[in-house]
């Protein structure tokens, strides 16, 4: 009989026998399951519903271009190919834009916050309004792309599909995907305006600014004029005197004679609930300080080549997989009857390419930030609201919203004649006034309240769609333009640049005119608006003939990175709120020396300029720190590090971990005093400009720390504060011998997963589907602009180049393009994330588009047939 050890002994090693046999079993489960998604690239597939044979190139990225003989077949075949790759991303956002992501992941607070959201906006109801008007071509082409989709789903089940599935089948039941409908892409196209709808944010914290301000004049220093004499606009002055037209006066002009009380507590309240309502919309593309883009376009004049260049970067949320999918569009035979020859980034989920070149003209996009929403704060009474003294009807619908694991949830949806009601869509306290009473048809003191309901153009049927195809195949300026009237949503900067040496600008979008009343603050929806006073309904909408753009420019470049379009007063009222244009400046800087210097553009030279990371407020702000006399050699050590520095934000630099560190200090302690957390100062570039104005006022009661009792601060002493803050905060975080600082070290990007990368999953789920943490260069109001919110205590990435393309117009082949993770949404896929390093290092690939160069680098040849 063996011994007890020896029995414990044997025991022991047969336990971790089966231990071994069930990691194993496990990990072979695992990895099975995790690849088991992957597509197949390469050999020949079965597709119902092609009516002739598809090829499908990859190159070493994964990358598709697909040739095909009809329209049909082209665009059933991305939508296959997307599906192979994307799936779940697409699913995900489907699920989303129809507030139905309940649905897809079960009980969860803020998936039901953002579903009562949407159904509330009725984003799915505005796509299949859109439908009905669309162009017979684009709802064919839209239908063939859900063609292509359903084809991919028919055979597989949802472990076939995307590990994601598996993953939320351990939590709630998970059932077949649904099949794709083309109102799923119409869709999509509601959440990218909605990020992307310019002013939103800045009219919201105008109104809670106030609420502890109090003070209109002071709260519109918090939100200075474009500095068109600093910062030069997209147009010059005589190319904007070309095309301009008067402002609109707008009808009902005159005075108010009952203004809108933004520092009632009961309206407050309302603007409050309102905020929190949008921000609960979760970023699909992205949003808040940070979002915009760079693009510029230079005439062949100005290039070795002697053909025009085109630049483009996206500054957009960052997150895996990439929001856009590159991909290449053929016809085998190009004519009236498959007219498609693009390339360039697409959306997964919907057909065609939203920026990119064919082979006679390529367009980059860049967010224009047209005020194409407004809030309306309404007097109501139950389910009536007032206008002008009378009482109407609200209307409303009943939303149901399906939870899996968990009962159904109602949802009350009310609109006025301006937008739904939002600042009730949430569990917040109710809002309400104090006792009212109805006297001479007025609301005074009784059983009402204060609502708010949103005005935003999206929510009206539009031909956006139409527009997408017809820049794919544009030839010229008057394509462009005429694309343009049709892309009514978002208002977006378009430049672009044809092969015959033309360089354009065109400005899209559906803006509304608004009427000038006369009151305590603008009526130009910079404000909430007062719903009871018809005078400030919107009174129409801009001309799409009167739009700013212009072609050939005598300088030779055109620059658009979300400054001002116009000089002020020139043409349409677009909007007050402009990115203030440091980017936009510092790109024309470089791009005005290099010419003053007679040295032609080359490929290499826009891509240096894309990676940019000099700080151009820096050097406006560093020399006054420098002027600031410290008390000790610890404290004058970070204070040092300025002396020196070259203004660039790279990742290994301790200047700018410490410029940093104390601009973001700075803000705190001249603006939290008087500010809400709602409307704190995040650093964005409308602070920049603030202090900008500041700088020069020393004595500024900005500059006053009102918690401190008997004490007034100067400019002089909330620097020194700030140098020392920053120079103890930064010793804690990364050592006491600043040399040793790092700005990468602080300035971080963590890339999440949209469904699986949240803290609440585990680690090692979001180990395998969120990429490993990059120190960025870069910053905000930077060129590379790798935003971060200096409100937060977090130096860490909240935005930035989603992508980045340059496209030569005289070699198409030899144009480059790189997105910031990779070409599928598959975690397994080596395409996941094989790009990121190259975009982190500001590298890019080669964008190959004809034949013999797409066919001389395929790594992968499939070929889809009927």
């Amino acid at each position: 009989m063996p011994s007890r050890h020896v029995a414990l002994r044997r025991s022991l090693v047969a336990l971790a026998l089966l231990l071994v046999v069930a990691l194993v079993a496990t990990v072979v489960t695992t990895a099975v399951l995790v690849r088991r998604p992957l597509p197949t690239t390469s050999g020949e597939l079965s597709v119902a519903g092609l009516s002739a044979p598809v090829t499908v190139h990859r190159d070493a990225q994964g990358v598709p271009d697909i040739y095909a003989s009809t329209a049909a077949d082209l665009f059933m075949a991305q939508g296959y190919v997307q599906a192979q790759d994307r799936f779940f991303e697409m699913d995900y956002r489907r699920h989303v834009t129809a507030g139905r992501l309940s649905e897809l992941v079960g009980e969860n607070a803020d998936a039901l916050e953002a579903d009562k959201v949407i159904r509330t906006f009725g984003w799915r109801e505005v796509a299949e309004q859109e439908w009905e008007i669309l162009d017979s071509d684009t709802k064919n082409y839209l239908q063939a792309y859900a063609d292509g989709v359903n084809a991919y789903l028919a055979e597989r089940s949802t472990s076939q599909i995307a590990v994601e599935y598996s993953v939320l089948g351990l939590q709630v039941s998970v059932e077949d995907p649904e099949r794709w409908d083309p109102v799923d892409s119409l869709a999509w196209l509601k959440a990218m305006a909605w990020d992307l709808r310019g002013n939103y944010d800045d009219e919201l914290a105008r109104a809670q600014s106030l609420a502890t301000v109090r003070d209109v004049g002071r709260v519109d220093e918090l939100f200075p004029d474009y500095p068109d004499t600093v910062n030069t606009p997209i147009l010059s002055a005589e190319a904007a005197a070309a095309n301009s037209v008067p402002a609109p006066s707008g009808a009902g002009a005159g005075a108010s004679s009952d203004p809108l009380d933004l520092t009632s507590p009961a309206v407050a309240g309302a603007v409050d609930s309102a905020a929190q309502a949008v921000s609960a919309v979760p970023v699909l593309v992205g949003r808040g300080a940070g979002i915009g883009s760079n693009s510029w376009v230079v005439s062949g004049e100005h290039t070795a080549t002697g053909s025009p260049m085109l630049a483009n970067d996206p500054h957009l949320g960052l997150a895996a997989p990439s929001i856009w999918a590159q991909v290449g569009l053929h016809c085998d035979a190009v004519g009236d009857a498959c007219p498609f020859d693009v390339t360039g980034f697409s959306f997964a989920g919907f057909p065609g390419v939203i920026i990119g070149h064919n082979p006679g003209l390529a367009w980059g996009i860049t967010n224009l930030g047209a005020d194409v929403t407004d809030f309306f704060v309404e007097r109501t009474q139950d389910d009536t609201y007032q206008v002008d003294g009378t009482w109407n009807e609200m209307t409303t619908r009943t939303e149901v919203i399906k939870v899996a694991g968990a009962d159904d949830v109602t949802l009350e949806v009310r609109s006025t004649g301006h937008g739904p009601i939002i600042s009730d869509v949430l569990d917040v306290a109710p809002v309400t006034g104090t006792p009212t009473e109805v006297v001479d048809g007025v609301l005074r003191a009784g059983g009402g309240g204060y609502e708010v309901a949103l005005g935003w153009t999206a929510l009206t049927p539009g031909r956006t769609a139409d527009a997408i195809f017809a820049m794919n195949t544009a030839a010229d300026a008057e394509d462009i333009a005429a694309a343009a009237r049709l892309f009514e949503v978002p208002s977006q900067n378009i430049v672009f640049a044809t092969t015959d040496g033309h360089i354009g600008y065109q400005a899209p979008g559906t803006i509304p005119v608004r009427g000038v009343v006369e009151g305590p603050m603008p009526s130009d929806g910079t404000w909430p608006r007062p719903g009871w006073d018809s005078a400030y309904d919107w009174q129409g909408t801009v001309d799409p003939a009167t739009m700013p753009s212009v072609l050939d420019p005598a300088e030779g470049f055109i620059v658009a990175a979300n400054q001002a379009v116009a000089p002020a007063g020139a043409g349409p009222y677009l909007t007050s709120d402009w990115d203030y244009g440091f980017r936009s400046q510092r790109i024309r800087t470089l791009l005005e020396e290099q010419i003053a210097a007679g040295t032609p553009f080359t490929v290499d030279d826009m891509e240096r300029i894309q990676g940019d990371t000099d700080n151009p407020f820096a050097r406006l702000l560093v020399p006054v720190l420098l002027e600031q006399r410290l008390t000790t050699g610890f404290e004058r050590g970070g204070q040092d590090l300025l002396r020196d520095w070259d203004y660039s934000q790279d990742a290994d630099s301790p200047a700018a971990a410490y410029f940093s560190a104390v601009w973001a200090e700075m803000l705190a302690l001249t603006f939290d005093d008087e500010l809400s957390e709602e409307a704190a100062a995040d650093g964005s570039d409308r602070w920049l400009e603030v202090v900008r104005t500041r700088l020069d006022d020393p004595m500024s009661s900005w500059w006053d720390d009102r918690r401190t009792a008997n004490v007034v601060e100067t400019r002089d002493s909330i620097l020194q504060q700030a140098l020392v803050n920053a120079r103890s905060e930064l010793t804690v975080r990364l050592g006491s011998d600043p040399s040793d600082w790092r700005w990468g070290s602080l300035h971080t990007l963590d890339l999440e997963h949209p469904v699986l990368g949240g803290e609440s999953v585990p680690g090692i789920v979001r180990g395998f589907v969120n990429p490993p943490t990059l120190e960025m260069s870069g910053g905000a109001a930077i060129v590379d602009a790798t935003s971060w919110d200096a409100s937060t205590g977090s130096f860490e990435v909240t935005a930035g180049p989603s992508m980045r393309a340059v496209v030569d117009l005289a070699d198409l082949d030899a144009s480059t393009w790189v997105v910031v993770t990779g070409t599928s949404g598959h975690p397994a896929s080596s395409h996941y994330e094989d790009q990121l390093s190259t975009w982190a290092a500001g590298d890019s690939y080669t964008w190959r588009s004809s034949r013999e160069a797409v066919e001389a680098e395929s790594k992968d040849e499939l070929t889809l047939t009927p």
